[in-house]
């Protein structure tokens, strides 16, 4: 059988690349982070669904007034086993980031170019890379009429990239998911497919507001300069975060707690005006061991000194707070069972730890559901030309394809 899933794999590479492109070459950035949202490319997925042997296909729209049409679709596509004991769930995400500054991409993001043995694009990493490895994976299986013991179920779901308010946690509140089930969340990984995640740190990220007052650049006596106490208020937070949270775990790829300025949003348009109103953002990711609520409080306490020096009001909001559910253990039977396909397929001892980038994972281990993760990737997810190496999305489509066979 396993001679069989290789061979069929290698002749469908042709279609498994064309698939790829098409997820490409649709625009589902993220609403809340400025984009369509994942409406068309739902849709697409769910014709091509069709045309393959699942017993069940349903939409879950979670209702949403942020796009124009209303919800956020997820899809659940169930391949029925033969006697089964539990469902399989191999879930992954719809929406993108967005492309950021274009004049970094060499070509347009979401027209999809193949160079040097690599898919370029939008979402060529994350996520579609394992989405279209887990269908065409299943669909390997439908191909040679194989149907496991147990169900195989597909997942897609909005909303990953902020919060999943709209994808995984409108599922879990719907009750499909059960604790016996097994759960995989193809989204993160290694170049040689050798790592598999089973913690994930703790997420903050703190919106900080800063309200002053406007004023002619030459007059600054009578501004309240709201950029100069935001960058004096984040220089400090920054140096005391990182100096008072330092400890270490080496369960995780990166063993310390990051606090990362990232955004910042558009003051003025001029150059000879103090703004009155400055916004930017941290994204912190945190060892379990810590408490956010400690670290807000300290954030708090930080914030008074320069509301004080400056004769401001910052406001502090969290636009995302998840914190760091237990572990999935390293010893069950499904982190087990993806090992036994990594080692009989690549001849790889596959090593477990934890990451700091927050996946679904985590979401459905805060419910007490066994979920990993797992990938063969670059890293190179939310950069300008975002890639995915073919002989990657190949090998991974192998690996998927043996392991749900196998179950």
């Amino acid at each position: 059988m396993k001679e069989k899933i290789l061979e069929h794999v290698e002749k469908n590479k042709d279609e498994i690349i064309e698939t790829s492109k098409r997820f490409i070459s649709i625009n589902s950035v993220n609403p809340r982070a400025g984009g369509p949202g994942e409406k068309e490319v739902a849709e697409w997925l769910e014709s091509y669904l069709k045309t393959m042997k699942f017993d069940e296909i349903k939409r879950y729209d979670a209702p949403d007034d942020i796009v124009e049409y209303g919800f956020r679709p997820n899809i659940v596509a169930i391949y029925k086993g033969t006697s089964p004991e539990r469902t399989i769930w191999f879930i992954t995400h719809m929406d993108k980031v967005p492309e950021g500054d274009l004049s970094l991409w060499d070509h347009d993001p979401f027209d999809p170019v193949i160079k040097d043995g690599k898919i370029y694009g939008r979402g060529a990493e994350d996520n579609g890379s394992s989405l279209v490895a887990t269908l065409h994976g299943l669909k390997t299986l439908m191909d040679l009429n194989i149907r496991p013991k147990n169900n195989i179920a597909l997942v897609f779901v909005s909303d990953e990239e902020t919060g999943s308010d709209y994808g995984i946690k409108y599922l879990v509140k719907q009750g499909i998911f059960d604790k016996n089930d097994w759960y995989y969340v193809p989204d993160s990984g290694n170049p040689e497919g050798s790592f598999i995640e089973i913690a994930e740190k703790s997420i903050l990220w703190l919106k900080i507001v800063t309200e002053g007052k406007q004023a002619h650049a030459s007059a600054p006596t009578v501004a309240k300069n709201a950029h100069r106490a935001a960058i004096y208020f984040a220089k400090e937070l920054d140096e005391f975060l990182h100096e008072k949270y330092v400890a270490k775990d080496p369960l995780f790829n990166i063993p310390f707690s990051t606090f990362e300025p990232t955004k910042k949003e558009h003051n003025v348009d001029n150059i000879n005006t103090i703004p009155g109103t400055d916004i930017m953002y941290f994204d912190c990711r945190i060892l379990p061991q810590y408490d956010l609520n400690e670290i807000l409080a300290d954030v708090e306490n930080i914030k008074k000194k320069y509301e004080e020096k400056f004769g401001v009001k910052i406001h502090i909001e969290t636009p995302q707070m998840e914190k760091a559910p237990d572990p999935t253990p390293a010893d069950h039977p499904s982190v087990l069972k993806l090992k036994e396909a990594i080692k009989e397929l690549r001849n790889i001892d596959a090593t477990v730890g934890g990451i700091g980038g927050g996946t679904c994972a985590a979401i459905l281990r805060e419910a007490g559901l066994p979920a990993l993760v797992w990938g063969t990737m670059d890293h190179t997810a939310h950069q300008p030309n975002e890639y995915i190496k073919i002989e990657h999305l190949i090998a991974d489509t192998k690996i998927y394809a043996y392991l749900m066979a196998n179950f």
